[in-house]
């Protein structure tokens, strides 16, 4: 037997929308190494949506641009990217929340002299994580002071 440690197993992904896709991941299960000492995780969930484009979209054209528009610091105006990264670094999350994260999501990485940098990026929101995010940054704009113009998510 081949403890897991040394075994070189690349994790994998089914999506079960079909019989065909249901009987390739009881086929592949069904060929995994058993071992009472060390176990395999086997992990079955709601497939994570990831954001939508219009989420996206939305951000910008929406509560980044009125903030962007209105909001300023010390009498300093700032472009949306700038407030976009501003936010990232309020707002993502600072661990992995399967609700509201992509599976691989990470918010900071380290330079190779130690430094902490942002890499978390909106594209590894969930659904339900972008929608929070949006939240976030409305409240965020509303505590400066800027009003929102009414738009649909389209």
């Amino acid at each position: 037997m081949i403890p897991a440690r040394q075994r070189m197993l690349n994790p994998k992904t089914f999506y079960l929308v079909g019989a065909s896709q249901q009987a390739a991941a009881q086929a592949f299960l069904g060929n995994l190494p058993l071992d009472p000492d060390e176990p395999l995780e086997v992990v079955v969930r709601e497939r994570q949506k990831p954001r939508k484009m219009s989420q996206n979209a939305l951000m910008w054209a929406g509560p980044l641009r009125d903030i962007a528009e209105q909001a300023h610091v010390q009498g300093r105006y700032f472009p949306a990217e700038v407030w976009h990264e501003q936010f990232k670094r309020d707002f993502l999350p600072e661990e992995f929340d399967p609700d509201l994260c992509l599976e691989g999501y990470r918010k900071w990485g380290f330079t190779p002299r130690g430094e902490r940098v942002l890499v978390g990026s909106t594209t590894m929101l969930t659904q339900r994580g972008m929608a929070q995010y949006l939240q976030q940054l409305e409240a965020a704009g509303a505590q400066m002071g800027v009003e929102f113009l009414a738009r649909g998510e389209g």
